[in-house]
């Protein structure tokens, strides 16, 4: 049985009338919606302390390394937990390409190490 446009009609409808309503929403809120301001209220607050001086304070590079490079070895367990669940089916060869997988890890975390990445100073 083929598929006609016309099927995809009432999919065209809903996504049509979620834009409608969200756009709707947002801009009854704007013109029904209070508008107080004082200095208070169009002051910068960050987790309950006043902020002092410029906020485009550079940061160390260090910091974005490490977050970097934790973000790297955090998405490996991504792969880990399919393996581990897939472990009886896959056999031996999902354990050579796991056993891969995790020596070319282990080579990267020494190279990180030898180049001092995670040493803070």
């Amino acid at each position: 049985m083929q598929s006609s446009q016309l099927d995809y009609f009432p999919i065209l409808m809903q996504i049509l009338f979620a834009i409608a309503f969200v756009a709707g929403i947002i801009l009854i809120s704007g013109k029904l919606g209070p508008k107080r301001s004082s200095n208070v209220k169009d002051a910068n607050f960050e987790c309950g302390i006043e902020s002092l001086g410029n906020a485009r304070i550079p940061f160390s590079v260090k910091y974005f390394v490490v977050a970097i490079l934790f973000v790297l070895f955090d998405v490996e367990v991504i792969f880990l937990y399919p393996w581990a669940v897939n472990f009886k089916e896959m056999g031996i060869e999902g354990m050579v390409k796991m056993v891969i997988f995790m020596l070319l890890l282990l080579v990267g975390f020494f190279y990180i190490i030898k180049k001092k990445a995670l040493e803070w100073e």
